[in-house]
């Protein structure tokens, strides 16, 4: 005999549809984590192309999509500290496709220092890896009195306001670095804020400023050619760049660390296992040279590690910058 599904009650119709649709679903969506990536890959990147941020990026997604098998496409999105493409990046879909470039602004310091946010840099991201830390170099104008750390502090205490220190604008690495200096060091210097690094550096080349807690890249050059002092580097480890030059906690301010970091995100949602291919992949290009030295030629430390590391490193960082930036009252709308 022959049943018809019309002759079914309206309920047990129902149950059997929903039960056939997730039969179907599950072989998919097993399929589509096992499968991943079978399309292109986009990397959002908050800042203008050609800088660190983006010349990152691109660095680590061309050996990341040789590794996985698919091209790796970078999406410049720019504006408000590193805002908008945060936001976009937060809300696209959670399966892998779309990653976003973060660095110490949009997912440390930027939740303490806008009073509004469009995302939550900790609950609408699903950390992967840190991909590299760039530090900053304190750097002096040699007409200045002081030759090391403790000099200047030394001055510095005993000539309260009258050091002036230049950064690229109010909250950013480079400025936060000289507050947190200045935190640890209880002493009173002058932030003067500028419309970008190179601003600042032109008025420290001309001793309009005294000194600068500037990123490696731009400063070194002036460096090697005579033109600034390089006082001490922010980071936890001295430099291969610049080996002579001790680290701040060296030079006498025990446990200061400030790093301009750089590191992979996905949207929070995306499948744990989708998260681990692509940390796993990471890990491995991290194992060829050429890409280390490419990191290297930017003034950066390459770095890789496990997504549950990044989450904890992330917050711990959070904390930090947010004490930070309360303490110099920096903020912006």
């Amino acid at each position: 005999m022959t049943i018809r599904i019309s002759s079914l009650p309206r309920r047990a119709l129902l149950a059997t549809a929903a039960f056939a649709a997730a039969a179907c679903a599950l072989p998919a969506l097993a399929q589509s984590a096992a499968g991943f990536p079978n399309k292109p890959i986009t990397i959002i990147v908050p800042f203008a192309a050609g800088g660190t941020t983006d010349i990152l990026a691109r660095l680590v997604g061309q050996y990341l999509g040789n590794e996985l098998g698919q091209s790796v496409i970078v999406d410049n999105r720019v504006g408000a500290g590193g805002n908008i493409g945060g936001q976009l990046a937060a809300r696209s879909p959670a399966d892998g496709y779309t990653l976003f470039m973060g660095t110490v602004g949009t997912h440390a310091i930027n939740q303490s220092l806008y009073k509004k946010m469009p995302f939550d840099p900790i609950k609408d991201f699903a950390p992967i890896s840190r991909v590299a830390n760039v530090p900053n170099l304190l750097v002096a104008n040699p007409q200045q009195p002081f030759k090391n750390v403790q000099e200047l502090i030394a001055y510095a205490k005993a000539n309260p306001g009258k050091i002036n220190f230049g950064s690229s604008g109010n909250g950013s690495s480079i400025h936060l670095s000289g507050e947190l200096f200045k935190m640890m060091t209880k002493t009173d210097m002058i932030h003067v804020p500028y419309k970008g690094s190179a601003p600042a550096m032109n008025d420290l080349l001309g001793n309009q400023i005294a000194i600068m807690f500037d990123n490696m890249p731009s400063a070194i050059q002036h460096v090697r050619a005579g033109k600034l002092r390089p006082l001490a580097v922010t980071t936890a480890k001295r430099s291969p760049e610049l080996p002579d030059v001790p680290t701040i906690a060296e030079a006498g301010v025990p446990g200061y660390e400030a790093t301009s970091w750089f590191g992979l995100l996905a949207p929070a949602g995306t499948p744990a296992d989708i998260v681990n291919k692509i940390d796993a992949a990471l890990i491995k290009v991290y194992g060829n040279p050429e890409l280390k030295k490419k990191i290297a030629d930017q003034g950066a430390e390459p770095v890789v590690e496990k997504p549950a590391e990044f989450a904890a490193f992330i917050k711990a960082e959070t904390a930090k910058w947010g004490k930070v930036v309360k303490e110099s009252g920096a903020t912006l709308d």
